[in-house]
């Protein structure tokens, strides 16, 4: 499986935010919520912008992101054939 080159849903999720500039609420686990667009991010952080400023923001410390906008992720195609 070392060849395998899938993604797991959460970087195939930021990375349609990112190269879309879709806006997101991200809500922290502590409450606090931040806003903006996803410009980079890795296996533990993401690098959010809003307004000209930059926020590095750890994941383990993100509770729920929700997207400014629908998301549509896979093809209805796929998600028929998969049910059948």
């Amino acid at each position: 499986m070392a060849g395998d080159r899938t993604q797991n849903l959460q970087d195939t999720f930021l990375n349609y935010v990112r190269k879309n500039k879709i806006p997101l609420t991200i809500f922290l686990v502590n409450g606090v919520k931040l806003q903006g667009v996803v410009t980079w991010f890795d296996n533990f952080c993401v690098l959010l912008r809003r307004d000209g400023h930059s926020q590095l923001v750890y994941k383990h410390a993100i509770s729920t992101i929700m997207p400014g906008q629908p998301v549509q992720l896979f093809d209805q195609a796929d998600e028929a054939s998969e049910k059948a």
